[in-house]
């Protein structure tokens, strides 16, 4: 109990100096987002991933909580998906390369034994489904952040029930570290998420909500996976279908996702991940409550049924397409005057 004290503090002040510090190195080396008004260094998530490994690892080497084959082969593949990440922040990566070095990882990280190789070759499909979420989820300041926290605790708590405290204790790491990074991404956020942290994250959340489910009933497993989950699922439902109606390419950038259209509601940054975090803590709630079989499998299907119904509501709300697209024609390297020129000439 101490020691997971000491490891969550440890990791959130960790993650909090390493974003601030490698802030201006990310500056430098050119590892940024342009999607922003300006360059946003993407040292977050380097510092989430630093952070959450190093002080599992050093928990592990003390053997004051034993991760054990099964949690170091995660983390080990949740490195790999982060160092994936992170090229891609350094440069463009077609998103088949991501979706299959995900895929591979999370290949490894599924207990077979325990779930049998169809079912576990549906949850490697959900680890990804949820790694490339995350990612997407990263469109709004402190919003992935938020979600992950908030579902970290959760799948640890499920974890903990389960007598699991290897995984409990690096979901506890993992919330800490990303509550630091939050310090510097609230908005006006001064770090960003970037792929590296993004992947990682859902990526390790998936994975030990697989491992945590592992050898129990396929249908409430199922329910407890996606309602850990579910605004991820949402946002991702969301952006397939408002781009598929309107005929846009998939992968093209545009402000399809939940925060975006919250925000057309009248919503401030602050407060639409806040709303987005509340929900996520919903159906957080509704997933440990179930696997703890304190209320009835399906519950989730509630879960289900709201999401849809919020995603059709929101589809509803059209996006402010145009400045996004015109936004990319600031080139990049320009002063912050030159680039406020060029946005009021590109109207």
């Amino acid at each position: 109990m101490l020691f997971g004290i000491l490891a969550a503090t440890s990791a959130l002040l960790l993650a909090a100096v390493l974003a601030a510090g490698l802030r201006l190195p990310a500056l430098r080396l050119g590892i940024v987002d342009r999607r922003w008004r300006r360059p946003m260094p993407l040292s977050g998530g380097v510092a989430v991933v630093a952070a959450t490994c190093l002080v599992a690892a050093v928990g592990d080497w003390k053997g004051v909580t034993p991760l054990g084959p099964e949690v170091e082969r995660l983390l080990f593949a949740g490195a790999a998906v982060a160092l994936l990440g992170l090229v891609a922040d350094v440069r463009r990566v077609k998103a088949r390369f991501l979706v299959g070095g995900t895929a591979v990882a999370a290949l490894c990280v599924v207990p077979y034994e325990e779930t049998g190789v169809p079912a576990g070759i549906l949850a490697a499909g959900w680890i990804v489904f949820v790694a490339l979420g995350f990612k997407a989820l990263d469109h709004a300041d402190g919003l992935a952040g938020t979600v992950g926290v908030v579902t970290a605790f959760g799948a640890g708590a499920c974890a903990a029930a389960e007598v699991m405290d290897s995984v409990a204790v690096l979901l506890s790491v993992l919330a800490a570290a990303l509550t630091g990074f939050l310090m510097h991404n609230w908005h006006p956020a001064r770090v960003g998420f970037g792929a590296c942290g993004a992947l990682f994250t859902g990526f390790v959340l998936a994975s030990a909500a697989v491992t945590t489910r592992a050898g129990q009933e396929l249908g409430s497993g199922a329910g407890v996976l996606f309602a850990l989950n579910a605004v991820v699922a949402a946002d991702v439902v969301l952006v397939v279908l408002a781009r598929g109606l309107s005929g846009r390419p998939l992968l093209r950038a545009a402000p399809d996702h939940l925060a975006h259209r919250l925000r057309r509601l009248g919503l401030t940054p602050q407060g639409a991940s806040v709303v987005l975090g509340v929900a996520a803590f919903g159906g957080v709630l509704v997933g440990a409550l179930v696997h703890l079989g304190w209320i009835a499998a399906t519950a989730a299907l509630w879960v289900a049924g709201v999401a849809l119904v919020v995603v059709l509501v929101l589809l509803r709300v059209k996006p402010n397409v145009k400045p996004n697209v015109k936004a990319n024609l600031v080139p990049r390297g320009v002063s912050p005057q030159v680039t406020t020129q060029l946005r009021v000439r590109n109207g």
